[in-house]
């Protein structure tokens, strides 16, 4: 799999099979700096976590990790997550470090929790000069994989009014980081108390989310 070639090339060996037979299969939210609420959607990644361990038999870790764009602990992690309303600043070296992550077969998913889009398209730049955001085709392998979303992203809030897209870097014919716009998908992974959704609706966000990460976890 994915996250375990990542782990052989910056871990070793060892931490591989201690990974397997231990179960450390762990998510990752992304603090970034800026100011931007980058912690936000408490609920998000562990309703996401026990709905793919559910749904798909994976043996992921309860609780979401927390690591900073520049720490060498990125690598350890198959699937980031990154969310927010606000400002995003990445340094020269945080943007090296997340450039180098992805190149290496690590996943981002960007969540724009509505007010993200500007900022993060800026330091993505700085990630990935040479790269644009590209709409990710509904044809896709990531809106299929478990489960199948044939017209791509489900939208779960209104913000602008704007149909929910799915946008893109590919790197070297791979997606590396596939963000989603005007969907807030990471809202409807969280506790339905916390915005009132329809669980119809909050079902369909969890079915998109187990997508990214089996997506992140499986694809070379």
């Amino acid at each position: 799999m994915r996250f375990l070639l990542l782990l052989a090339v910056f871990v070793g060996g060892s931490l591989v099979v201690q990974a397997q037979v231990k179960g450390t299969l762990r998510l990752a939210k992304l603090k970034y700096n800026g100011g931007g609420d980058w912690y936000a959607n408490k609920t998000s990644l562990p309703n996401l976590i026990s709905f793919c361990n559910q749904q798909l038999k994976m043996n992921l870790q309860t609780e979401e990790d927390v690591v900073e764009v520049g720490s060498p602990e990125i690598f350890s992690y198959a699937f980031v997550h990154m969310t927010g309303h606000g400002n995003v600043v990445f340094s020269d070296a945080e943007a090296a470090n997340l450039r180098k992550y992805l190149m290496a077969g690590g996943f981002l998913h960007i969540d724009d929790n509505y007010g993200l889009d500007p900022f993060v398209r800026k330091e993505m730049k700085k990630v990935f000069p040479e790269l644009d955001f590209v709409e990710i085709p509904f044809s896709h392998p990531v809106y299929h994989q478990k489960f199948d979303f044939p017209n791509g992203l489900p939208k779960v809030h209104e913000h602008d009014g704007k149909p929910a897209q799915g946008f893109g870097l590919i790197y070297e014919g791979k997606l590396v980081c596939f963000y989603s716009y005007e969907c807030d998908l990471g809202n409807g992974w969280e506790d339905r108390t916390v915005h009132g959704d329809p669980e119809e609706v909050r079902q369909q966000a969890l079915k998109m989310g187990a997508n990214l990460v089996t997506f992140a976890f499986t694809a070379y």
